[in-house]
């Protein structure tokens, strides 16, 4: 439909380099081929994107370099384990999206509450509007609470841009 393709969520790339390094060892060029194979070719990171991750991960005592066959690769330590374990989750979720067993249609119901809830809303200004009680200062604080409920929608989807 238009849309760009799905990229990782603000930090989740590190998650996602983690895993790449939980299998084998790999260098920058190898993480980003085995993140675009297992989304099926639908998101490749950019070197921009995955270089500072793997300095960061270094700097988290996250990832170590090591020597193989003459060329600086990235390994996994233990404190990465552990990291990558207690956020499985976040990789999981990420690549689930480009399975081929999980089309969107597997989300249609989930989907169909969230139109439930937009259609109650609708409901809920036109009995409002019909009783009479749209004042200027009830407008006002209903605005107030949906741009509160907008930020918190903002934030679920694209992360927090405090």
């Amino acid at each position: 439909m238009g849309e760009p393709p799905p990229r990782a969520e603000r930090g989740g790339v590190r998650f996602l380099v983690l895993e790449a390094i939980a299998e084998q060892p790999r260098h920058g060029y190898e993480i980003i081929q085995h993140i675009e194979q297992r989304a099926a070719g639908s998101y490749r990171p950019s070197p921009g994107v995955i270089y500072p991750t793997l300095q960061m991960l270094e700097e988290l005592e996250q990832a170590r370099v090591v020597e193989q066959d003459g060329r600086k690769v990235y390994a996994i330590t233990d404190a990465g384990r552990t990291e990558l374990e207690t956020n499985r989750n976040s990789v999981d979720e990420f690549y689930a999206r480009f399975t081929e067993d999980q089309p969107w249609e597997a989300y249609a119901e989930d989907f169909a509450e969230l139109m439930k809830r937009v259609g109650k809303l609708m409901m809920t200004f036109r009995k409002g509007a019909h009783r009479g009680r749209m004042s200027p200062s009830t407008m006002r604080a209903i605005r107030v609470a949906l741009d509160e409920a907008l930020r918190k929608i903002d934030d679920v989807l694209n992360g927090p841009q405090r």
